[in-house]
């Protein structure tokens, strides 16, 4: 009987002042935790931020970049066309130049062989 006095005491005991402890210990460090969490949360949510506004920025940069190049090609492109242009006619001048020359000179070989 005594046995079974005691149990009921330890279980009364465990009951009044052990399981609220421990429920207390519980609360307390599961609140800590979820503080931790938040703050970690928080610093992801700061990181990833920071890493889309470099992006960003690298794209914009990389766009602005490639359009510059854009602008430079085209730029590239028609100072080459207008080179052509006048290299072309450099050349209709010196095959003009050339036609005038040899004429000249089937007129002056005309003159040599009536000899």
């Amino acid at each position: 009987m005594r046995v079974l006095e005691n149990l009921k005491n330890m279980i009364h005991e465990t009951n009044e002042h052990a399981l609220p402890k421990c429920r207390e210990t519980m609360h307390d460090n599961l609140n800590q935790v979820l503080q931790r969490l938040q703050t970690a949360t928080d610093s992801v949510y700061r990181l990833q931020q920071r890493e889309q506004e470099r992006k960003k920025i690298y794209n914009d940069h990389l766009i602005a970049s490639e359009n510059h190049h854009i602008i430079q090609w085209e730029d590239f492109m028609k100072e080459q066309h207008n080179k052509q242009a006048e290299v072309d006619e450099e050349h209709r001048k010196a095959v003009e130049r050339l036609k005038e020359q040899y004429a000249e000179m089937e007129k002056d070989l005309g003159k040599f062989s009536t000899f």
